[in-house]
């Protein structure tokens, strides 16, 4: 696990400033604390920050072929290197170490372009060979691991694992994109491929980059997706069977490391699968770590213990008070874009636990998404039942009308919530799963954002993003429609970017058994039926674990890992928000309704409304532009030439 950064000549071979790449190298020191060096050549330079996992004795980078010819920066972990080794060498590479990233160099040389087909595990890595006269960059397949770019208007390609170190470069523009800022505020992340700045984009996941000299910057190629067929005739019996065994086989590729290894462990169904599999594999105890509130409706340590006695795991727990909320500015220099899911805060302080005691730590994060068990997916299936039963020409009126009189009720039991669902019934299935996973639904965005924002987006809807990926989904199969929005958006966005800046803060790697890309194709083929069944979600993963699980812990209510936004903005945090959200900083971007913010403040103060989502959202965004965009770059937010103005 490390951090990689570079920059490329586009146009022809300019010196490369050692003193430029150094300081670009340097902004990620956190991402790799024991090793850093740099490799500079006419028209070229890469930057490498190692943490050493494996091979710590001979695995630095950046990594040569034998004649020097191909140069590698890597970040990430190859879980099948060992595999590949004996096949390289029986095309006649040799191997001067015995690190993964060395696979990545000859299976290059080997294969080209086709490497990445090999390639087992999280990865984002750039490749310079000097004899193809290319750079070539690639991303895992579902995104685990980061990879930002920017073409400079000089020609200068910049690369890194995170946008901090294009911003390093210091020739970045900094002008903020309103697609961006639309897609934040729908979401709470930044949609793939685009950033928060205009100039710079993220390779998206199963894409690669291949640049030459004197060449357009190409489109990103994809060379994976994951095609839900769900044609398995596979009964459910064989199914369970057939998962352990692969759960077992993804764990133990995961447990390679020469460095001390444990997990997260939650309590919940996911993070308690992880530890079941690694306690069988490994010869002594598991080394496992939660976090404990001290506020019980938060609280699932218990849960957690359960299972950490059951395994016989070397067990740790840290409480963390109701109040942690002093992270905010942090998180928004962490994440370098505006992003809004505020379990980043408990996801800081469980790495920040993990890294105490071990270097590598396995998650349970994809579940949800590959095994259907979010509340929203049984929610949407239910929908979708109801709107086919009706043709389009009458829902659509009829619910629309409902929707639009009835009154929202934040305050009342979920049954008599029925807004929502009114709103759900009018839309296609597409538009009504963006609907429910909006964080400011799209009226209140059309209320939240000025005339003038309005304008610069010229029509533009987050909605697309989901749109342009339903297109490409392959399936009209309801439940794996949104499970394939949700690899593509929300998985990518929002649950790997929280867990690798929140990892990396602290020099820790998290691996992910429950995204092993073989694992995600078999799980495609099956039925989702055998998914979802009725109310309960993960049912093929909670019946293939009852004999390694409590029955408590498979299905005791879905808690998540939240926080108390609510309270804290009407108590604690009630003058911060008020000044962030009605300040300065927000009101010169010229993109907000003053109106509106303070509508939102004031509603949710004063108890007539919950808003906490939506003013988290603003508090992140303000936090991104003071900690971020006026701090490091156009000083005094004052400035009359600022980047904000000249964005706004």
């Amino acid at each position: 696990m490390c951090g990689i950064t570079g920059l490329f000549d586009t146009r022809g071979k300019r010196a490369v400033d050692d003193g430029t790449l150094r300081r670009m190298n340097s902004s990620q020191v956190h991402r790799g604390p024991d090793e850093g060096s740099l490799h500079i050549e006419p028209g070229l330079g890469f930057g490498h920050r190692r943490l050493s996992i494996i091979d710590v004795a001979t695995g630095q980078q950046p990594l040569f072929n034998a004649d020097g010819s191909v140069v590698i920066v890597f970040n990430g972990e190859i879980y099948n290197y060992q595999a590949l080794i004996p096949e390289l060498q029986a095309l006649g590479y040799v191997f001067h170490t015995k690190s993964d990233t060395e696979c990545i160099v000859h299976a290059w040389e080997a294969w080209g372009e086709d490497c990445v087909q090999r390639l087992r595990g999280m990865f984002a890595f750039a490749i310079w060979d000097r004899n193809r006269q290319c750079l070539f960059m690639a991303r895992d397949r579902l995104g685990v691991k980061p990879m930002y770019y920017a073409l400079l208007d000089d020609g200068t390609l910049l690369f890194g694992s995170e946008l901090k170190s294009l911003l390093a470069h210091g020739g970045l523009k900094r002008d903020l994109d309103p697609l961006a800022v639309e897609e934040y505020f729908a979401l709470g992340y930044v949609a793939e491929p685009r950033t928060v700045f205009r100039q710079a984009h993220k390779l998206s996941p199963g894409h690669s980059l291949l640049v030459r000299h004197g060449q357009p910057l190409p489109a990103q190629r994809e060379y994976w997706d994951v095609r839900f067929s769900l044609d398995n005739p596979i009964t459910a019996a064989d199914a369970q069977a057939e998962l352990v065994e692969r759960l077992k086989e993804s764990v133990r590729l995961r447990m390679i490391a020469e460095v001390p290894l444990g997990a997260f462990l939650s309590g919940g169904v996911d993070s308690s699968a992880v530890v079941a599999m690694m306690s069988g594999l490994s010869d002594g105890p598991v080394n496992t770590c939660s976090i404990a509130f001290d506020d019980p409706q938060f609280n699932e340590s218990a849960f957690a213990q359960t299972v950490a006695d059951r395994y016989g795991t070397n067990h740790r727990v840290e409480t963390v008070k109701s109040d942690d909320f002093d992270l905010i500015d942090t998180l928004a220099r962490l994440y370098d874009e505006p992003y809004a899911d505020s379990s980043a805060i408990p996801t800081y302080r469980v790495c920040q636990l993990a890294r105490k005691h071990v270097t590598v730590a396995l998650s349970g994060d994809g579940g949800d998404e590959m095994f259907g068990g979010y509340r929203r997916y049984r929610m949407h299936l239910m929908e979708e039942r109801m709107r086919s039963a009706l043709p389009a020409g009458l829902r659509r009126p009829l619910f629309g009308l409902l929707g639009r009189v009835y009154p929202k009720a934040d305050w009342a039991p979920r049954v008599f919530r029925a807004k929502t669902t009114f709103e759900g019934m009018a839309r296609s299935a597409v538009e009504a799963y963006f609907h429910s996973v909006s964080i400011l639904r799209g009226p209140m965005r059309e209320q939240l954002f000025s005339d003038r924002l309005k304008r610069q987006l010229a029509g533009y809807d987050a909605r697309s993003v989901f749109e342009h990926h339903a297109g490409r989904a392959g399936t009209d199969d309801p439940l794996a429609l949104i499970q394939y929005l949700d690899i593509k958006t929300y998985l990518v966005g929002d649950i790997n970017t929280k867990v690798d800046r929140a990892a990396m803060a602290h020099s820790l790697e998290v691996r992910e058994p429950l995204m092993d890309h073989p694992l995600v194709e078999w799980l495609a083929t099956l039925p989702s039926s055998l998914k979802v069944q009725g109310q309960e979600g993960k049912a093929l993963l909670k019946t293939a674990m009852q004999p390694h699980l409590p029955h408590d812990i498979l299905y005791r209510p879905k808690m998540g890992f939240a926080v108390p936004l609510a309270r804290w903005f009407r108590g604690p945090l009630r003058q911060r928000v008020r000044d962030a959200v009605l300040g300065p900083r927000l009101e010169m971007t010229g993109w907000f309704n003053r109106a509106y913010l303070e509508h939102l403040v004031d509603a949710h103060q004063s108890g007539a409304r919950d808003y906490s989502a939506p003013l988290w959202t603003l508090l992140m965004f303000e936090a991104f532009l003071r900690q971020v965009v006026d701090a490091s770059v156009v000083g005094p937010v004052h400035q009359p030439q600022s980047a904000l103005a000249e964005a706004a």
